[in-house]
């Protein structure tokens, strides 16, 4: 493992691959700690924060380019820039159980799942856990 090829990609890539597995981080606690305290609300803030960083730097890479400059993956983006409020604003609504729901979704589907892809051969993330 190494952070060779990371850390020589063109911006926003680095950024957006160390947001990434901050939110990873952060997210994970935030499962696995208790809800509805005040550390809860702070780190959630945190990550709700980073996955918005994460989704809009990802309008800049390109590198896979299926319609137009875009691929894919930027339906997901646009996609958590609309949920991340949305989950936000359940949670000031005191609607505990959509925005768990959303939460949950999003840390799986957006940024697990969105991140098993980065692992495929010729992709800079597969370099830095496997090796050239």
């Amino acid at each position: 493992m190494s952070l060779g090829p990371l850390l020589s990609a063109p911006p926003p890539i680095p950024w957006h691959a160390f947001a990434a597995l901050a939110a990873l981080t952060i997210g994970g606690a935030q499962l696995a700690l208790p809800k509805g305290t005040a550390r809860h609300r702070v780190m959630g803030y945190a990550w709700a924060a980073l996955m918005l960083v994460i989704a809009i730097s990802s309008f800049w890479i390109q590198q896979i380019r299926l319609i137009g400059p875009f691929s894919p993956i930027h339906i997901l983006s646009i996609l958590v820039l609309i949920t991340v409020p949305l989950a936000v604003w359940h949670a000031h609504r005191h609607r505990v159980a959509k925005h768990r729901r959303v939460m949950i979704s999003l840390y799986v589907f957006a940024l697990i799942g969105a991140g098993v892809f980065t692992l495929l051969p010729g992709r800079i993330m597969h370099a830095v856990v496997f090796g050239q």
